[in-house]
């Protein structure tokens, strides 16, 4: 019996090592990883350039924690900063701590302000922010509230990108809306672009903050450093992980300097946010997702991926149903059970991540090449063709 808590269904597989785009187990089988430690390894395993800055930092300094001044800490915040909508920048080591921090930053910023009485989040259904009791809240789902008791106050969800339906739930308590610009977890569901723009003039004009949950959809992930650029939009506050470590624990909650000014000394912390290692290798994730041109050949292979997805749905419509997301986060809409697409994938070498709403995620790193997306289709191709044939001798 293992002496881990069983909060996973695990897959059975165990991987000795790592190269770019594959994963290789202790027996040397070989496995195409379209999951990227769900949106994590954004530049692959072993990536050279983060090898080199985690071995380095390593040989000088682990830890010191904030009481002191961190140098990559101050680089890093103020490269995140010049790249984006921020003008402060505070570290985490997760996605749920970075959207916990952009929670308290909004309730900070009207209390400040003469408004403690705005504390309360508008939030979508089908959302995912995290597993603490305050982002389980957020979220709003019920399989992940069972058993935790009252949720966390604070949060009033509405459904779907209904302009009218958010302006309706704007009351004198509202302090923002928080929301995913993809929703990963909620099945790749896209809001369209023109909603947040909407959304970024409603609250303005009501005088509460735009939060962006860009931890799984942020760093590339969609062919622009953040997702929310696609509107030509910016938020107010936002909160980022996953591929901002290349697989190395980071969080960020990046706001302007109207909200970060509420953030006094005091009012929020982390005993290893910020640490060295952590802002050595996220740094060198910077360096090269910043390089000219990354970003546009992310969009070019995201693009790649999706129309030869497009044509495997028509071809395999009985398994298929749709495909969604944007750049190299792309989902695939089911209808056989999604689970069972994920498992004829892993048995030919393949590995996803399962979503809701029967989604099958594909989240390849964003350094993945035309052969590894032509095997990756050649491999979906096959498992389609596998479940029709086994549901024919089933039937």
């Amino acid at each position: 019996m293992s002496a881990l808590l069983p909060t996973y269904a695990r897959s059975g597989l165990s991987f000795a090592r790592g190269e770019g785009a594959f994963l290789f187990t202790e027996t040397g089988e070989r496995y195409l990883d379209f999951s990227s430690g769900i949106a994590v390894t954004a530049l692959g395993h072993a990536h050279p350039r983060l090898v080199e800055a985690l071995t380095e930092q390593a040989k000088k300094v682990w830890h010191v924690s904030n009481l002191h001044h961190i140098a990559d800490q101050e680089r890093l915040g103020q490269r995140l900063c010049d790249a984006t909508f921020a003008d402060r920048v505070f570290f985490a080591n997760s996605g749920a701590e970075a959207v916990e921090a952009a929670i308290k930053a909004a309730r900070r910023y009207h209390f400040v302000n003469g408004a403690p009485e705005r504390y309360r989040l508008i939030t979508f259904q089908g959302a995912f922010h995290g597993r603490t009791l305050a982002t389980i809240a957020a979220g709003g789902q019920g399989k992940h509230l069972e058993g935790f008791g009252p949720p966390v106050d604070g949060f009033d969800q509405v459904a779907g990108s209904d302009i009218e339906a958010v302006e309706a739930a704007i009351g004198d308590e509202t302090a923002g809306v928080l929301l995913e610009p993809i929703m990963g977890e909620g099945g790749m569901r896209e809001v369209p672009w023109r909603f947040l723009q909407d959304l970024r003039a409603l609250c303005d004009e009501k005088g509460i903050l735009l939060l962006l949950d860009e931890v799984q959809t942020g760093v590339g992930r969609t062919g622009r450093f953040y997702a929310h650029e696609w509107a030509g939009i910016t938020p107010d506050i936002m909160s980022s992980a996953k591929g901002l470590g290349g697989g190395f624990p980071v969080g960020a909650c990046l706001t302007t300097e109207a909200v970060g000014a509420a953030m006094t000394p005091g009012t929020h912390g982390s005993t290893f946010g910020g640490n060295p290692l952590a802002m050595a290798v996220g740094n060198a994730v910077l360096d090269v997702v910043l390089e000219p041109g990354f970003l546009e050949d992310v969009a070019q292979m995201g693009l790649r991926l999706k129309q030869r997805l497009a044509g495997l749905a028509d071809e395999h419509d009985d398994i298929l149903e749709e495909v969604r997301g944007q750049g190299l986060m792309v989902g695939l809409k089911c209808k056989t059970e999604n689970s069972k697409l994920i498992a004829a994938l892993r048995e030919r070498g393949m590995l996803t991540v399962q979503a809701g709403d029967n989604v099958v995620r594909l989240l390849p790193p964003l350094i993945v090449g035309e052969a590894e997306i032509d095997l990756a289709c050649a491999t979906i191709d096959a498992a389609c063709g596998a479940l029709k044939s086994r549901a024919r001798e089933q039937a």
